[in-house]
């Protein structure tokens, strides 16, 4: 039987104003000390998304300074195959495909380093983010990751996941699903157009559709969130704002707290490299907190004392 850890779970990104993985400008030490100094208030676990130096970075930091967190360390996956069903486009040519595999092949070897190097503190590994889904612009082929997973296990004593949306589990991932120690599914009904008082009957609705199909196996929410801002692409402007977060974030917590869901809250931080140049564009306002480390309305009342931070 599986051990999952148990406590309060946030995915961190820790991304600030002029930084990004695109240009590989990464947060400092220092920079993500301060984070960790602000989650460790409340939290327990981190989610991270590659094994970057941004990454590498954060693991160090716990380690040195004797924080306690463990990790849920990922890898990134860049497209392997082109997917013509993305809305927002999805094409590469021919070559770079193939140098994105080669780059995966080489993220599944840090993501192994690392986890072997931090073993005090990874307590699991995830093989890629969204890379099924119909709609993701970095799509893997299924078979690949089933190969993925495998070199991954072969690699590290950690146990191994596959994150993704709730919808391919259900169908074109359950060989995949075969090959893991428990599943982790992403669940996001703003992004589908659910108002807040029906929305935490959808998320439990979409985890237990998962959850029925492997009755052998833990299944973990690794994403669910509310977003604060939105410029209308996707999200409505009107079902996007701090008090709609803080509804849906106490409901999500209430429920999953009851069952002993272990739950990432998405997201620790604003973050504003991500999506359209667009400042309301939705992709950046998923956070509890600002980019600028101020508490949004649900986390207010916890954290009163960083609201007279000067900044």
């Amino acid at each position: 039987m599986l051990n999952l850890p148990t406590g309060n779970a946030i995915c961190y990104s820790g991304y600030r104003h002029g930084q990004s993985p695109n240009t590989q400008v990464y947060p400092s030490p220092t920079e993500i000390l301060e984070d960790l100094l602000i989650l460790r208030k409340h939290w327990q676990l981190l989610r991270l998304y590659d094994c970057s130096p941004h990454a590498e970075r954060v693991l160090a930091v716990i380690r040195e300074e004797k924080l306690d967190f463990q990790v849920m360390l990922g890898a990134y996956l860049g497209a392997e195959m082109n997917n013509f069903g993305c809305p927002w486009g999805a094409t590469y040519s021919e070559e770079e495909l193939d140098a994105n595999q080669a780059e995966n092949d080489a993220e599944i070897e840090r993501l192994m380093s690392l986890a072997r190097r931090y073993d005090d503190l990874v307590f699991s590994v995830a093989v890629g983010n969204e890379a099924t889904v119909d709609w993701t612009d970095h799509f893997v082929p299924v078979q690949r990751m089933i190969d993925l997973v495998r070199r991954v296990k072969g690699g590290v004593t950690q146990p191994v996941t596959v994150c993704e949306n709730y919808v391919p589990w259900q169908h074109e991932l359950r060989p995949l699903a075969e090959e893991l120690d428990f599943i982790s599914l992403h669940t996001y009904p703003v992004w589908e157009y659910k108002r807040v008082h029906e929305a935490i009957h959808y998320t439990r609705d979409n985890y237990y559709r998962v959850a029925r199909l492997y009755p052998d196996k833990p299944v973990v929410i690794t994403e669910a969130g509310w977003a604060t801002s939105s410029n209308g692409r996707g999200i409505q402007q009107e079902n996007s704002s701090e008090e709609l977060q803080e509804i849906y974030y106490r409901d999500l917590m209430a429920w999953t707290r009851a069952r002993g869901i272990l739950t990432f809250v998405f997201e620790a931080f604003d973050e504003p490299w991500k999506g359209s140049a667009d400042p309301l564009e939705p992709e950046k306002h998923w956070g509890l907190f600002t980019v600028d480390r101020r508490p949004k309305k649900v986390m207010q009342e916890l954290y009163r004392e960083l609201l007279a931070w000067p900044r």
